[in-house]
């Protein structure tokens, strides 16, 4: 089984909500999570903490990705949205979604107030 380590902003009720959906989906616990935002969280970061919460970050089999390839990896982990994850390695794909991501990050703010 492939190792995926998800970090999240445990601090952002939107993350949470999504954080727990993907918790629900990981039948098999193939991913393990670290919340960013908890106490002493930093030396479990490949980056400094703030770069960590700034974007979405996931390692998958020793390599860090962020942004749509990130969650492209997660994806991958859980046999129901694995096709998702398998059509994101196409470049075109990977691309659109990124895009996306970087639109969604303008409102996220928003959105967490919205959340709270």
């Amino acid at each position: 089984m492939r190792e995926v380590v998800v970090w999240y902003d445990g601090a952002c009720p939107l993350c949470r909500r999504e954080i727990a959906l993907m918790r629900r989906l990981d039948r098999r616990g193939a991913l393990t999570f670290v919340d960013v935002a908890e106490p002493g969280a930093a030396e479990a970061c490949p980056l400094d903490p703030a770069d960590m919460l700034s974007r979405f970050h996931v390692r998958e089999d020793g390599q860090l990705l962020s942004g749509a390839a990130a969650f492209a990896a997660m994806w991958r982990a859980i046999p129901v949205l694995r096709p998702l994850g398998l059509m994101a390695r196409n470049r075109t794909v990977l691309a659109l979604l990124e895009r996306l991501y970087v639109q969604f990050l303008k409102v996220r703010p928003r959105l967490q107030r919205l959340f709270r």
